[in-house]
């Protein structure tokens, strides 16, 4: 895949429209590297002009800050605010919700100031400008789909219409959960809480959650985040449906309906 390095750019004496964030999960977990590409298919399709740091890239420190480590985040959020005002980046697009707010919200105050994009908006964007068209809905048309809201998207960046509208784009029958938009319910992963180990209770969240997906009747659980992504697909897997109903990403869906 076609994926420079600003780095490769800057040396050339070029510079990126865009600085795609591609997150930990997005570069180390197995299933969200899948997203990774799909989204890399549909940038390289329209043409954008964009550019990864790679290996120059390291976590943004949201989780250390969330489990209470606030001198670990600032060490890695000065290092990677080092890095890209060094190359004098602008725009950033990422598919980490949580990628999102810290650098969007948090990083300001440690003098990284950027238009930080979620690629829920970003892909609304393209279709909206006619970059991005789908003759009859594709693969998706008619299928019934219920939406995910993250919670560092929905409640905490107020973005949901967003991701409907580009799953709109589908032609597919969108279902709602009970709990959905400002009132939507967490998988259970954030807030550092998707690297400890579950408290006392009797239900895991992302156990209700699923349950809650479940039950729209929906053939396909839409995502717009690593960590919901593997919460859902868990909570799926723990009711063994995971043969008839499939969790995937906004560009993922994208990809698959257009065939790219």
């Amino acid at each position: 895949m076609n994926i420079p390095t600003v780095a490769d750019l800057v040396a050339k004496g070029e510079s990126p429209e865009v600085l795609f964030w591609v997150g930990c999960a997005g570069s180390y977990d197995d299933r969200y590297k899948r997203v990774t590409k799909a989204f890399v298919k549909i940038l390289n399709a329209v043409g954008t002009k964009f550019a990864v740091l790679g290996t120059e890239e390291t976590c943004t420190g949201d989780p250390a800050r969330r489990a209470g480590n606030e001198f670990l985040f600032q060490m890695q959020a000065m290092a990677n605010i080092q890095v890209l005002n060094g190359y004098g980046i602008k725009k950033i697009v990422t598919a980490c919700p949580h990628c999102f707010n810290t650098i969007k919200n948090e990083y300001p105050e440690l003098g990284g100031n950027y238009e930080v994009i979620h690629h829920s908006t970003f892909l609304q964007q393209l279709i909206n400008e006619g970059h991005i068209k789908l003759e009859g809905g594709g693969t998706f048309k008619g299928k019934k789909i219920t939406y995910h809201d993250s919670c560092y998207l929905g409640r905490a960046n107020n973005i949901y219409e967003a991701p409907r509208q580009v799953l709109e784009i589908l032609d597919a029958d969108l279902v709602e959960m009970k709990r959905c938009r400002t009132t939507g319910l967490c998988c259970g992963a954030g807030g550092g809480q998707m690297f400890k180990d579950a408290e006392k209770g009797k239900k895991e969240v992302n156990i209700e959650r699923a349950e809650e997906a479940l039950a729209t009747g929906a053939t396909t659980i839409a995502v717009a985040c690593p960590f919901c992504m593997t919460m859902m697909m868990d909570g799926v897997k723990n009711k063994n449906r995971e043969a008839d109903v499939q969790v995937k990403d906004l560009a993922e869906l994208i990809v698959e309906a257009k065939g790219l």
